[in-house]
């Protein structure tokens, strides 16, 4: 007999799936039964919450949904952080669930795991949540959840199964051949209408997205097209190389890109939310835009968040984008050259910003000599919160963290080991502060055990240092914020990984250089001298 569980996995195999993450438990050993001989590898993170963070980095990185399997109660309650996470950040996850038995569903008799409602639970991180009640309801859901990674704001999507589902038979099913729907493409009367205003703007404005993360090329020819600034959001960099004459980087907070927002008399914001943690990290809410804005977004809601705007265009980015390209006149910045000449006056103006940022431009300078192809995996770190501003790359899914967003500490660590499992040719720094790695630092024993070699930088300022200046520029006296500092070498080689500290530029750069392939390197960077400059 073929069980549900067994024909789960064949069907997951058959839509292109090749990694699962998840914690055998009593409940869910049944899904395990078919995973040997399928094809699909399995990960076994540490905690529940290591399995969404990985599958997290793995979507982004790959473009597929992260799939994970994970049990009743508990294991969902752990996996629902890493949940809000990639709902925040439209990361396509499939988190697959046991659940008790239909005939014990919402009894509270205190049953093994027992949840009043799990539904109920991961509604508010999640594009939908099924119970399946039928072993024949189970391709027609699968088809529904990739749906939504195919063709919508790609989102979490929670199935659970019945342990008396799992387990009951599925001999009268056959595997599906996936279908691909189609993307929203766009209104081509609005398209003619955000031409029209772009041609004849004097001073435009390119706000892009996560969202148009698989359309370098088209974000490249409209951004020279119209001669426009353009300023990326985190999840949207290296969408433009970073010695792009019309690059502004992900610097909406500061003061010489806002007042570029105010000048500009047509804003065009693709893919993008205008949220606070990529256009006010300063928290004052000072980012305005002077002139007419013209949105393109793939979820309708989307489109009138934040700022309302002039034409609001529901579509795919890339189809959007290539429908523009189209109907604007080949003459469309005039040759005016605005944008490059602007684009390079506000820079020269961030140069001066950061011209007190010397720390942490040697880094990462440092780590790209030694690296140049590297991806940057982050957590809620000072590496990160000052990356996000100086780090350009070339090409996009090389840098993510959880600074933006749902803002969840710990994420840094399993989403590296996500990501490099997605591409593994590729070199992945973690980046994380001794506060933040402290939430999830037993995944270090997954990585070892999965012979996945990341390397993570580990930046330690003895505590929760960003929060503790917080609290003093607020006049609060610091409070909870002065952990204890455990000794991360010892602890690092203790669950297997080659772990150092670095002594200065020249030791990091040779650290990087000879970082094992099969296990993972811990260095530990002090935040004070002798190591910064």
């Amino acid at each position: 007999m073929t069980t549900c569980g067994e024909f789960l996995v064949k069907q997951l195999r058959a839509w292109g799936v090749d990694t699962v993450f998840g914690i055998p438990g009593v409940h869910t050993v049944e899904l395990y039964r078919g995973l040997p001989d399928s094809g699909i590898s399995h990960i076994t993170p540490r905690h529940e919450q290591g399995a969404g963070f990985m599958a997290d980095g793995y979507a982004r990185v790959s473009g597929k949904p992260g799939v994970c399997f994970i049990i009743t109660g508990p294991g969902m309650t752990n996996i629902i952080t890493a949940m809000g996470q990639a709902y925040a950040d439209s990361i396509p996850m499939l988190v697959i669930s046991s659940v008790n038995e239909r005939n014990r569903l919402g009894l509270n008799k205190g049953y093994l795991h027992e949840l009043p409602n799990q539904r109920a639970l991961v509604a508010g991180v999640s594009a939908f949540s099924h119970t399946l009640m039928s072993v024949e309801e189970l391709p027609a859901v699968l088809g529904q959840a990739f749906a939504v990674f195919d063709s919508q704001r790609p989102r979490p999507v929670h199935i659970e199964m019945p342990l008396d589902i799992i387990t009951a038979s599925a001999d009268h099913l056959r595997v599906q051949p996936r279908v691909v729907g189609s993307r929203p493409s766009p209104d081509a009367r609005l398209i003619e209408q955000a031409a029209s205003r772009l041609s004849a703007a004097k001073r435009p404005l390119l706000l892009i997205g996560g969202g148009c993360v698989e359309a370098t090329g088209e974000v490249r020819q409209l951004a020279e097209a119209l001669d426009a600034p353009t300023a990326l959001t985190i999840n949207a960099k290296g969408l433009l190389p970073g010695l792009h004459p019309l690059l502004l980087g992900s610097n909406q907070s500061l003061v010489a890109v806002r007042q570029l927002a105010l000048e500009a008399d047509v804003v065009l914001a693709i893919g993008t939310e205008l949220g606070e943690t990529d256009y006010d990290v300063v928290f004052d809410g000072n980012f305005r835009l002077g002139g007419e804005l013209i949105r393109i977004d793939i979820d309708p809601q989307q489109l009138n968040r934040n700022q309302a705007p002039t034409i609001a265009i529901q579509s795919d980015a890339v189809q959007a984008m290539r429908a523009l390209l189209k109907a604007l006149p080949a003459t469309a910045n005039n040759g005016n050259r605005y944008g490059t000449q602007r684009t390079a006056a506000v820079r020269k103006q961030l140069a001066e910003v950061f011209s007190g940022w010397t720390n942490y431009r040697q880094l990462f300078d440092c780590i790209l000599e030694a690296l140049p192809d590297a991806r940057f995996v982050g957590d809620s770190t000072q590496p990160v919160y000052s990356g996000n501003h100086l780090v350009e790359l070339d090409g996009p899914r090389r840098w993510f963290n959880s600074s933006t967003g749902y803002g969840t500490l710990g994420y840094g660590l399993p989403a590296a080991i996500g990501a490099k499992l997605a591409e593994p040719r590729r070199p992945v720094i973690s980046l994380m502060g001794d506060g933040g790695i402290q939430f999830t630092l037993p995944e270090l024993a997954s990585a070892v055990e999965a012979r996945v070699g990341i390397i993570v930088l580990l930046w330690n300022n003895q505590g929760y240092g960003e929060i503790k200046r917080y609290m003093e520029r607020s006049d609060i006296t610091p409070l909870g914020v002065d952990i204890h500092t455990p000794d991360f070498i010892a602890l690092a080689r203790g669950f297997g990984c080659q772990a150092e500290r670095a002594r200065d530029h020249a030791h990091l750069q040779s650290l990087l250089r000879a970082a094992p392939t099969d296990r993972p390197l811990l260095i530990e960077v002090a935040e004070a001298p002798p190591f910064a400059p």
